[in-house]
């Protein structure tokens, strides 16, 4: 009988603790004020994968982290997005990936937003907070700030236009680079 009187003790000891500890107010949950892109979009997607083609041939393959989808499914707003790039071959020679991109499926263009990283299989690495990839072209292009990094040499500038694998390179304006160059015509 003492052993059942000391278990009922404990047992309500215990069930006072708990309530004692349920009665105090927590903190409450963390909201968003104002609209977010998910009240407005037609569809949220998780973890996204779509082929990049062009008249049937397979220019790439893009990865996300999130979608959403805009403009009668036209245009999609992802986070954490990376691409690969193929040669016209279907053989993977370079990867693109920044914190944001847009894709807008009627153009048939992907832009990355952010900490936008170029790499080929060649060793080459671009970085910018802007690129735009245009599958009809096949060309990487931007207005913005650049850095490319290759063996052997560095160039930067303002705006460039090249192909996925940083080979036909045109800078726009204020080229600037360290190491060994061939210039044109020689």
């Amino acid at each position: 009988m003492r052993r059942v009187l000391n278990s009922m003790l404990v047992v309500g000891v215990l069930s006072a603790l708990g309530l004692a500890g349920c009665g105090g107010k927590g903190s409450a949950p963390p909201v968003k004020s104002g609209s977010s892109m998910a009240d407005s979009a037609e569809q949220v997607m998780i973890d996204v994968r779509s082929l990049l083609t062009d008249k049937g041939v397979q220019r790439g393959e893009m990865f996300a982290d999130s979608a959403y989808i805009f403009d009668d499914n036209t245009r999609f707003e992802l986070r954490k997005v990376r691409t690969t790039f193929n040669k016209s071959t279907g053989v993977k020679d370079g990867t693109m990936s920044a914190n944001r991109g847009r894709y807008n499926l009627r153009e048939q263009v992907l832009e990355g937003f952010g900490n936008v990283i170029i790499t080929t299989t060649e060793g080459k690495r671009l970085t910018s907070p802007h690129v735009r990839y245009s599958q009809a072209s096949n060309m990487v292009s931007s207005d913005s700030a650049f850095t490319l990094v290759e063996p052997g040499r560095t160039v930067s500038g303002i705006g460039f236009q090249s192909d996925p694998q940083l080979t036909q390179f045109r800078i726009l304006k204020g080229a600037r680079g360290q190491g060994s160059f061939t210039l044109p015509g020689q």
